[in-house]
């Protein structure tokens, strides 16, 4: 059984090392991406406070499509350059949006979501997912969390 959480209050820089951690422990060795998504997607929920949604949307055939989450049903099918996701997938670049309603062309799959953070996760120079977090609360990410969840989508390249 697997047992990570974070010990209550903890600070951001020690919250991200506990994680790279209890993902890289999960992800060893495992050769199956959506299987290594679905767990990071729910040690995602597990540690960080203040979301409704995390997980992964994957690069297929030009397209992201949605992979592994926890949190509300979500949109299926997003084209590049649409929305948080697709901006993200478009300029491999991460996305660090303090409210998704002044975000143009914003995807509003769950009416709730105020801020959102998408880190590209990178293989040989091309993106083959993204990690797509969703917070209720405005201004929830910043640059601690992006530079977390950075690291995290490196640690992945190889394993999804």
């Amino acid at each position: 059984m697997y047992d990570f959480k974070p010990a209550a209050e903890t600070a951001k820089p020690e919250l991200y090392h506990d994680l790279l951690q209890a993902a890289e422990a999960l992800t060893a060795g495992e050769r199956d991406g959506v299987a290594n998504m679905a767990n990071v997607a729910a040690l995602l929920w597990e540690f960080l406070p203040q979301v409704n949604w995390t997980g992964f949307y994957r690069m297929v055939e030009g397209e992201l499509v949605l992979g592994p989450f926890v949190g509300r049903p979500a949109c299926i099918r997003i084209p590049l350059g649409q929305g948080v996701c697709g901006a993200a997938a478009r300029s491999a670049a991460t996305q660090l949006v303090q409210d998704v309603y002044a975000f143009p062309g914003h995807i509003a799959c769950d009416g709730d979501t105020r801020s959102e953070l998408v880190v590209p996760v990178m293989s040989d120079g091309a993106v083959v997912a993204v990690i797509d977090l969703d917070s209720p609360d405005l201004a929830r990410f910043d640059a601690e969390d992006q530079s977390g969840i950075e690291a995290l989508a490196a640690m992945l390249s190889g394993r999804i």
